[in-house]
Order: C-alpha cells, then sequence, then structure tokens
C-alpha cells in the first residue's frame, strides 16, 4: 500500500508492550460507518488490565476506546454529520433507533458494542459504526478549540460520562452525603457529577496526595485514606453509623465493592461502574440492607447530548484537570507506563 493508505496506530504486543506500527488506513466499509481524523485520545485505566497481563488480550490488537476527531468519510446513510464536522466518539456505538436506546441506555445497545472492539481509537484515523446512533456533534468556534478545551471534550467519551453514571446510577440527590471509591479518572470525575448532582458532602476515599488534592478541587469535602475495614468504620463513624446515602465504586475490584457494600447506609443505592474484576456479589446484604445496586457501562451519549456537553462548553466543570501527563503516538507505551508506575493519573494522546 501506498504512503498514503497507511496510518499510525496503537497495537497490543504483549503485556507491558504497546506499540506504534503502520497499519491500513480506517475506511468506510458499511453505509451507516463514518471514519474520523482522531485529533485527541486517550489510555483509559480498564486499558491497563491488559496491559499488566490481567486480562486475555490478543497479541497483534489495535486498542484504545475514547477518541474526539474530525469527520472525513461517510457513509451513504449517514445524515447526522458530514465532512468536517467535529464529533466525540462514545465508547458503546448504538443504533440510536430501538427502544433500548430511546430509553437511554445506549450502552446496552442490542444492535450495538464497544467500539474497541471494532477499531482502535489510539490511531490517526477510526472507523465508527451506527454513526447516527452513536456520535455527538459539537460546533466547532471559528479558530477551532483550545487545547484545554480538546482535553475537557474527550472526557466525554467515556471517563466524565461513566463518573456521572456513577452518581446517576446511585441516585445522588441534593443533600446526600456521598461516597466516591476509586481516586483514579473515574472516580474523580464521580466527584464532579456528584456535585453536579447536588450532594452536600463528599468523601474521596484516597491514599495519594495528588489524587486527594484533585478530588478536593473538583469539590470533595473529605479524604479518607484508610482502606477495608478501617475505610467502613471510618465512614459509619463520619455519618453518625448509619453509612452514606450514595455510594460510587469506581474500581471494580472485590475489596472496593465489599466496602461499598459495607459504608451504605441501609435503603441507599451503590452505582456500579468499575469493570468488575473478581467481585462476588453478597445477595443476603443487598436483601438484609435494602441495598440498591446498579450501574455498569455508561450511556455517553445519553449524558453528554442532556447534561455534560453544555456544562464542560460554558466551563462549568473541568473534567480535562484528570490529564496530567501528554504524549504523541509515537511514545504510546509511555502513555501506559505513566499510568501503571502511577506517574500519571491519565494520559493524554495529542495527533
Amino acid at each position: 500500500m501506498s504512503e498514503s493508505q497507511m496510518m499510525k496506530a496503537a497495537i497490543f504486543r504483549g503485556p507491558g508492550d504497546i506499540a506504534t506500527e503502520s497499519v491500513p488506513k480506517s475506511s468506510v466499509q458499511h453505509n451507516d460507518d463514518i471514519v474520523i481524523r482522531v485529533v485527541r485520545a486517550c489510555v483509559c485505566g480498564s486499558d491497563l488490565w491488559f496491559y499488566r497481563g490481567l486480562d486475555a488480550f490478543k497479541a497483534g490488537t489495535p486498542v484504545g476506546h475514547e477518541a474526539i476527531g474530525v469527520v472525513e468519510q461517510t457513509g451513504s446513510a449517514v445524515q447526522s454529520v458530514r465532512k468536517g464536522d467535529f464529533v466525540i466518539v462514545p465508547f458503546p456505538y448504538s443504533c440510536g433507533k430501538c427502544p433500548v436506546c430511546k430509553a437511554g441506555f445506549e450502552s446496552s445497545c442490542p444492535n450495538g458494542g464497544y467500539i474497541g472492539a471494532v477499531s482502535g481509537c489510539q490511531a490517526e484515523y477510526l472507523r465508527v459504526p451506527e454513526a447516527d446512533g452513536t456520535v455527538v456533534k459539537v460546533d466547532e468556534p471559528e479558530g477551532g478549540f483550545s487545547d484545554t478545551m480538546l482535553a475537557a471534550l474527550v472526557t466525554l467519551s467515556d471517563v466524565m460520562a461513566t463518573g456521572y453514571h456513577a452518581a446517576a446510577s446511585a441516585e445522588v440527590k441534593p443533600g446526600d452525603t456521598v461516597v466516591v471509591l476509586g481516586d483514579g479518572a473515574v472516580g474523580l470525575c464521580g466527584v464532579i457529577a456528584a456535585g453536579l448532582r447536588g450532594a452536600s458532602r463528599i468523601i474521596s476515599m484516597s491514599r495519594h496526595e495528588d489524587r486527594a488534592a484533585l478530588a478536593r478541587k473538583f469539590g470533595a469535602t473529605d479524604i479518607v485514606a484508610e482502606r477495608g475495614q478501617d475505610a467502613v468504620d471510618k465512614v459509619l463513624s463520619m455519618t453518625g453509623g448509619y453509612g452514606a446515602d450514595a455510594v460510587l465504586e469506581c474500581v471494580g475490584s472485590k475489596l472496593s465493592f465489599d466496602t461499598a457494600m459495607g459504608l451504605v447506609m441501609p435503603g441507599a443505592f451503590i452505582g456500579r461502574v468499575g469493570v468488575p474484576h473478581g467481585e462476588e456479589l453478597d445477595s443476603d446484604v443487598l436483601f438484609n440492607k435494602n441495598i440498591g445496586l446498579r450501574g455498569g457501562s455508561a450511556p455517553v451519549r445519553t449524558y453528554d447530548r442532556t447534561v455534560l456537553l453544555d456544562k464542560v462548553l460554558d466551563g462549568s466543570i473541568h473534567p480535562e484537570l484528570v490529564f496530567t501527563q501528554e504524549f504523541d503516538i509515537d511514545h504510546i507505551n509511555d502513555a501506559y507506563d505513566a499510568m501503571d508506575k502511577r506517574r500519571a493519573i491519565k494520559s493524554l494522546i495529542r495527533f
């Protein structure tokens, strides 16, 4: 193939090894597809599971599921966007027409799937299926978006919407005391989301000074560094022995989930968005304490269109602060390594 038919993309070669390779350029394959030129992408905390060898993952697979960019090509059936439009690409793609999508849960669309399984987002170009039911068009101002705004917009492909999904699933309401488990980018965005929904007290569980400081900047009123039963005891002591009105579980580990079950108030909800790894659901505890458990993959498109995009564009929230290091595609493994070694909260990829 000629050079114009190739692109740079991040490829998984094995644990601890993400390489930048030249691969065939993404192209329209179905009439509902679009291809975008990626402007910004990023590394997700969930990407670290395969990077660390903790998830089965095939060598040679393109990686990444968060991106924003400019439409380059459209399939013949695409009506909502055209060449030159700026779009956010939610990590779940969806038809936008079925009852599930119309109910606002397009991340569970029976006709959809996950963009990372179709075309890795950490690449110069990206094919997006079911474009009309998936992408979120953003009107670009004259002169384009600032670097700061681009960073904020890419959080709307996953992490900010996922943090919001935790808060929405936990039914956070004005005046609530909320506990956020997880001080990664999702948990930090969960702090933002709890504030947006009116929580009066937000307890961030964090043992890392830099992350705790950012949680406070985002609106956390308290930081609890303890883990396990010590964390449960501490939160119970802070809430008169009753527990939190809502809990955002943004990790996915057994320890985090068990902690959430221990410190949530009877009758309250746990919003669960951490990708499960080794969790064991104790239904007896849920039953005995009347605990509600909701959550899963975030319906990104719904939250972007109804709440989050406007908040980012008008400067009400600043989720871009979760990006503490920036890389180009030629240094993609460094971006992963920085997060793996906790030198970065979240790595931004610039193109």
